[in-house]
């Protein structure tokens, strides 16, 4: 059976807020009762970061308790985090001190809940976060709006100390200090962690405290999970350096507040992977982790003299059965890229600080001198590769989709107006996982890279696909961005054989009739073979057609299929400008008019929605019953 969950409501949050006289402890208890709850919201959830919310949840109390002046009125100082990956710590908070519904505690990561990251359309999220690095740059920009409007407020960001491998960050220093920017304070969350592991390893970042000096702005330094002592920091923030921006190194463990999660206690000498940055955890840690949670609220409350704490309790519904299997996509990569590795001495593997979640952890293990790990510093990697290729290796180079089309467009087609052969392999791609929110979905990548030229981008299906996409980057003349959706793959799409790939050339994988269904990767065709079952008893018998090249199609393959075809749609996990089906479009139109079939396009019109994956297809018409539905209408 599993295990119930436990959580504070905000009249707890109030009873010890009030009952405690001591501002440290009063800070100290804010924080243990929202790390209480932002175990409860992850558990809940089924993902999220707990490392990343734990380490700042010290930091949040003693600012929203003790810094901002009337944060939640208009006018008022403003906080907001750059680093994102707190956001359910930060939820947590707000929601103790009654300034989010309290019914928002059980809605992390679902439809019109709390999305994953920071998003302004969350009340009291003046920004989105993402990608890493703007957070500086925006404080910038409010601070001189303010001053344009008359406004008097204070303006706090926090950042992760990974985060400052962003260029962005350092570009923006010296415009705070020409400006004078006494209004802005940024905190950096020095938990010495970066995702899964040691900043140190990755891209050390030095003396920060000479660094941030050296560009004018002055420096605090304190420790991060101890309410006495950001006091202080806050108090020599507002003497001696009131006419600077300042920066507060706040030195702090992941995963602070309970021993479970922290990183002091949680990871032995040797290990390179902090196990609790995303993701629920297990069963047995998160029933040691309460335990240490609720041991520390109440020494807190027993010492001043207040009733023990009451907590509401809530048994979490059982999951449905899954029809996916537990493969899941970058991790069979990652297999097969050390494979081609063994046997092509030119290939060589950088990754962005996603070692884990890119499958290349085998390759890094077997081969060190043939992985570069070059932080979140992605036009630096990218703008690497093109010198490796020069120099007659084959770069892979890694990060999630929504981050390696983005910052590092530029690069991307400054390597391909060299010549520079370079494979790009973009993770996370599309609108699943939907969890995270639109900052991690990856759905206007086809478009962003898609025009480049000599670059295919090709998203395989299945793993047999994926082993065969893989040897193929290798034997093709040009560049490749290799799109990988990370959500698990369903059954019925794993099944399916692997034939041959040939640039613009797709094949059918579920023979049927003249209306013909168009898609790529495992998300789409799992929806359209089901959505061909179900327009089945209906009379219609659906063609589905596997076409996983994005930005390319052969007129002659297309030809034939055109012919046999009354109605075409492309349906795609992608906005519908700029996608796949954009492409086949424009080579229908370049056929003669009597020889198109009836044609639409089906895709995200929108932003995409943060929440579970049924919540996410449905919001975007991309589930089985709606394709169904849209299909029906296609024929008629």
């Amino acid at each position: 059976m599993t295990d119930p969950l436990q959580w504070v409501e905000a009249s707890e949050f109030a009873r010890v807020r009030d009952g405690v006289a001591d501002p440290g402890d009063r800070v100290r208890a804010v924080a243990t009762l929202s790390r209480i709850n932002t175990l409860y919201m992850v558990m809940r959830a089924g993902s999220g970061h707990l490392g990343s919310s734990f380490s700042a949840a010290d930091l949040v109390s003693h600012l929203y308790l003790r810094e901002l002046r009337r944060p939640f009125e208009d006018g008022g100082d403003v906080y907001f985090s750059s680093k994102g990956h707190d956001a359910p710590g930060l939820y947590a908070t707000l929601i103790g001190l009654g300034a989010l519904p309290e019914a928002d505690v059980h809605r992390l990561r679902r439809i019109d809940g709390l999305p994953g990251h920071p998003d302004v359309r969350t009340p009291h999220m003046p920004f989105n976060t993402g990608s890493l690095g703007m957070g500086i740059s925006k404080a910038k920009g409010l601070v001189l709006a303010d001053r344009r409007a008359g406004r008097d407020r204070r303006v706090y960001v926090l950042l992760g100390d990974g985060e400052l491998q962003e260029g962005q960050n350092w570009e923006a220093l010296a415009g705070a200090v020409r400006h004078g920017m006494r209004e802005l304070t940024v905190i950096v969350d020095h938990n010495k962690i970066q995702s899964d592991t040691w900043v140190r390893d990755v891209s050390d970042l030095g003396d920060l405290e000479a660094k941030f000096r050296a560009f004018g702005w002055g420096v605090v330094r304190c420790d991060g999970n101890d309410p006495a002592d950001i006091e202080a920091a806050f108090r020599k923030r507002a003497g001696g350096l009131a006419g600077l921006p300042v920066v507060i190194i706040a030195d702090t463990v992941k995963g602070a507040g309970c021993a479970t999660f922290a990183a002091t206690t949680s990871m032995r000498e040797g290990d390179t992977l902090y196990r609790f940055h995303s993701g629920a955890p297990s069963a047995a840690d998160h029933r040691s982790a309460r335990a240490e949670l609720l041991d520390a609220a109440a020494t807190l409350l027993r010492r001043h003299g207040l009733d023990p704490l009451r907590l509401r309790e809530e048994t979490p519904p059982a999951p449905a059965p899954a029809d996916t299997v537990p493969t899941r996509l970058p991790q069979v990569y990652g297999e097969a890229l050390l494979d081609l590795a063994r046997r092509d001495a030119r290939v060589m593997a950088l990754d962005a600080d996603l070692v884990l979640d890119t499958g290349l952890i085998p390759f890094a293990a077997a081969l060190p001198e043939r992985f570069i790990e070059c932080g979140i510093a992605e036009q630096d990697m990218v703008s690497v590769a093109g010198g490796m290729a020069a120099g007659g290796l084959l770069p892979f180079v890694h990060s999630f989709s929504c981050f390696l089309h983005a910052r590092p467009n530029e690069q991307i087609y400054n390597n391909a107006s060299e010549g520079r052969r370079v494979v790009y392999v973009g993770s996370l791609a599309g609108l699943l996982p939907a969890a995270p929110g639109h900052s991690h979905q990856a759905v206007r990548d086809v478009s962003a890279v898609g025009g480049v030229p000599g670059l295919l981008v090709l998203e395989p299906a299945n793993a047999a696909e994926v082993r065969a996409a893989v040897d193929l980057c290798a034997a093709l003349p040009d560049s490749v961005y290799l799109r990988l959706v990370s959500a698990p793959v369903r059954a019925a799409v794993d099944a399916l054989p692997a034939g041959p790939l040939e640039v613009g050339w797709g094949r059918t994988v579920r023979p049927g009739g003249r209306t013909v269904a168009v898609g790529a990767g495992p998300v789409v065709l799992a929806q359209l073979l089901a959505a061909a079952d179900l327009l089945a008893a209906d009379g219609i018998d659906l063609t589905v057609v596997n076409l996983p090249w994005l930005n390319r199609v052969d007129p002659q393959w297309l030809g034939a299929l055109a012919d046999a075809a009354d109605a075409l749609a492309v349906v795609e996990n992608h906005y519908t400008h700029g996608g796949q089906a954009d492409t086949v479009a424009r080579a229908l139109l370049e056929r003669p008019a009597d020889r198109r079939p009836r044609f639409r396009g089906i895709g995200l019109t929108a932003l995409p929605r943060c929440g579970t994956e049924a919540e996410a297809l449905a919001a975007h018409g991309l589930d089985a019953p709606t394709l169904a539905t849209a299909l029906r209408s296609l024929t008629a």
